[in-house]
């Protein structure tokens, strides 16, 4: 029972990853929640399985490098074509 809302949190997430692309900033929160997801399914996991709590701090420490990576690409994003549209943005300008 523990395990399937998380599941059923990262089903959600990547089916708005998948079919909402026209903004960055959705496309950066679904993967933030999809991330979310998997550090509660890892948690209640080694919870419930008397595991050590250090693999889910390291997890958590690239997981928020991730975020951080993912706001600064938005933040250059939008410095640059002003707006953070996926079909603004083109590869052959670079």
């Amino acid at each position: 029972m523990y395990y399937l809302f998380p599941l059923f949190m990262f089903f959600c997430g990547f089916l708005l990853f998948s079919f909402n692309y026209n903004h960055f900033l959705v496309t950066l929160l679904s993967l933030e929640y999809m991330v979310l997801s998997l550090f509660w399914l890892l948690f209640v996991y080694m919870i419930f399985e008397l595991f050590d709590m250090y693999f889910v701090m390291f997890m958590l420490t690239f997981w928020v490098c991730e975020g951080i990576l993912g706001l600064s690409l938005l933040v250059s994003m939008i410095r640059s074509y002003g707006n953070d549209f996926f079909f603004c943005f083109n590869v052959i300008q670079c």
